[in-house]
């Protein structure tokens, strides 16, 4: 059967564990439960229905982002900064709350797929308006059409400064969006020259930004100025088959000309597969075989590129036979977010409300920012316009762990479930095995529980190691049952208590810190 074909049996606790890790940071236990035995199709749609726009972030003095001003008419470059540095911080926490508490979608992890694509930098863009601006820019079309949304990003005042589109004007062009949105953004290097760089950055002069960190006003967006445009013709290489774009003049001209161009780039059967492999690297794995690209990556760019259509794209890729290949499973991994978030989601983590709990709130969703920072993936900051490294250095996934990142994450693991009350960090240890079938028998809690946690089952032997150590601490296994009796028969007695909680948060602690954990 054709890897692209549809998986059409009803999905197993695993499987539906394995779908919503990849599409949305993982999976709380409660839609592990309510998807078990349904089709994937089902899980599929709902994971691509359209979702209710989230509540504006706010700034320190609950001011919405739709309505910043820097401060009255005295405001200096000073408190500016400072204003917008505190408002740049409260974006990313916001986000980070909507990672942590999204529903069954695929909005939040296609989000941070597409600003890790068409990258925006807040260490660069000082206007926190643009950053949220883009923001919306990128789940408007998240699974939109990828035409429409090159075009309106190539446009956006956000990137409009990150790669100098607003000083690109007829006689000085500036070729540097011109170059990433074919190097990173549509067809990939290699499969254009110089010269097309160049034509292309004579295509699209004449935008700029509107307003940017402009103190007086909350507009912003971009406007094309017709005497900044460079009106000769513009003429392109043997990779685009010597296509001329006529050179235009009027205030229709830089809409018409970028139009021309982005359709130019996307007839190139190149452009598909470039953009397939991506999601592939995202949302699947790292490796692409030669058969993988022959198999899948081939026909799912047959059918991305018969209208562009992204939400099409990622249906056919998340309801594939291939995507539920047994090999994929734990085959990457885990990204900080994978890792951070998901471990939040698979204990059913509660955030505190944003509203009622601000203070609560906003010191969880820092000490979360935190923790994503320093594992190397710091949200709306890249190293680069290319991207977090993991996803396009040559030994890709691979190199989100090192010396120090190995560290940072068991850190992260111990803390969840040592737990604290400023962020409400608190998993409950002591109701982990009511989760399992036999409490009681602890082979049966320990063999459930991981198999909730891991991409794939442990063995026999490394079950019975759980139980024997970090569980029992070298005492009989079958001490288990009395001290889980006489803990449940007196739930209020400390000692009986603590002796239960002790153990399980050093089994829980040895499980989050074995390799299989940060594989996804």
């Amino acid at each position: 059967m054709a890897l692209i074909d549809a998986f059409t049996q009803n999905l197993t606790a695993r499987q539906v564990t394995h779908l919503l890790r990849r599409a949305s940071f993982g999976a709380t236990p409660a839609q592990v439960k309510e998807f078990t035995g349904k089709k994937a199709d089902f899980i599929v749609q709902k994971l691509l229905a359209n979702q209710a726009t989230p509540p504006d972030p706010t700034d320190e003095n609950q001011k919405t982002f739709h309505d910043l001003v820097w401060g009255g008419t005295g405001t200096n470059d000073t408190e500016r900064n400072a204003f917008d540095g505190t408002r740049r911080g409260r974006l990313k926490l916001w986000w980070i709350g909507l990672m942590v508490t999204q529903p069954v979608s695929l909005l939040e992890k296609t989000t941070l797929f597409w600003q890790n694509h068409f990258v925006s930098t807040s260490t660069d863009i000082s206007d926190v308006r643009y950053l949220y601006r883009q923001n919306q820019l990128l789940r408007k079309y998240a699974f939109g059409n990828f035409r429409e949304f090159v075009i309106e990003i190539t446009k956006d005042p956000a990137m409009l400064q990150y790669l100098d589109g607003t000083i690109n004007v007829v006689g000085k062009p500036n070729e540097n969006y011109a170059r990433e949105l074919m190097e990173l953004f549509t067809i990939g290097q290699g499969n254009y020259n110089e010269d097309d760089v160049k034509a292309a950055a004579r295509v699209l002069t004449g935008w700029r930004s509107l307003n940017y960190r402009n103190i007086s006003s909350t507009y912003i967006g971009s406007e094309f100025r017709s005497t900044s445009h460079d009106t000769a013709d513009k003429v392109f290489s043997d990779a685009y088959q010597k296509r001329i774009i006529k050179g235009k003049s009027g205030l229709s001209a830089g809409e018409e000309e970028l139009k021309e161009l982005i359709d130019m780039i996307l007839a190139q059967p190149e452009t598909a597969r470039f953009m397939v492999r991506k999601f592939y690297r995202w949302f699947v794995q790292a490796d692409i075989s030669t058969q993988i690209e022959k198999d899948f990556i081939e026909p799912l760019a047959a059918i991305f590129r018969k209208n562009y259509d992204i939400k099409i794209t990622l249906q056919t890729l998340f309801n594939s036979q291939h995507f539920f290949d047994e090999a994929l499973y734990g085959s990457q991994i885990k990204s900080p977010a994978d890792l951070v978030v998901g471990t939040l989601r698979s204990f059913n983590y509660q955030l505190p409300d944003p509203i009622k709990e601000r203070t609560k709130y906003d010191a969880a969703t820092n000490y979360f920012n935190g923790r994503l920072r320093e594992q190397q993936m710091d949200i709306i900051d890249q190293p680069s316009v290319f991207g977090w490294r993991p996803y396009y250095d040559t030994d890709f996934y691979e190199i989100w762990i090192n010396s120090t990142t190995l560290a940072l994450r068991g850190a992260w693991t111990d803390y969840v479930v040592k737990g604290a009350a400023a962020t409400a960090v608190d998993i409950n240890t002591l109701g982990l095995p009511l989760l399992t079938s036999d409490p009681k028998d602890p082979y049966k809690m320990v063999r459930e529980l991981t198999d909730a946690l891991f991409s794939f089952p442990l063995t026999d032997d490394q079950v019975k190691y759980l139980v024997e150590q970090p569980l029992m601490a070298g005492a009989p296994y079958y001490e288990w049952v009395t001290i889980w009796d006489e803990y449940t028969n007196a739930p209020t007695n400390n000692t009986k208590k603590n002796n239960a909680k002790t153990r399980l948060d050093r089994l829980v602690t040895f499980i989050l810190r074995l390799a299989e954990f940060q594989m996804g």
